[in-house]
C-alpha cells in the first residue's frame, strides 16, 4: 500500500515520538526515501523541536516585532480582499 504526503504530514509528529504502528512506520519510512518534500519536511520539524528544546534565548534584531506585524497586517489585509 502507497501512503500520500498529506497522509505522511499527519504523521511526522508520531514518526518523530517512535510511537507509530510498525506497518505505518514501514509506509511512511517508505514514502519518506523516495519523496524529497516529506524529508524536508520531517528535517524541518526535527530542527524546530532542537531548537525549542534549546534553553537559550535570542535577541531579536532592533525593530524586529514592528516589522512582523506590519508584514502580517499586510498578508491579512491581503487576504480579506481575495488576492
Amino acid at each position: 500500500m502507497v501512503i500520500e504526503c498529506k497522509h505522511v504530514w499527519e504523521h511526522i509528529s508520531g514518526y518523530l515520538d517512535g510511537t507509530l504502528e510498525p506497518e505505518v512506520l514501514r509506509m511512511v519510512q517508505e514514502h519518506l526515501e523516495h519523496c524529497e518534500i516529506c524529508s524536508a519536511i520531517l528535517d524541518s520539524t526535527r530542527n524546530i523541536l532542537i531548537l525549542t528544546a534549546d534553553e537559550r534565548v535570542f535577541e531579536l534584531p532592533l525593530g524586529y516585532s514592528e516589522r512582523l506585524h506590519n508584514r502580517l497586517d499586510e498578508e491579512l489585509r491581503g487576504a480579506e480582499g481575495g488576492d
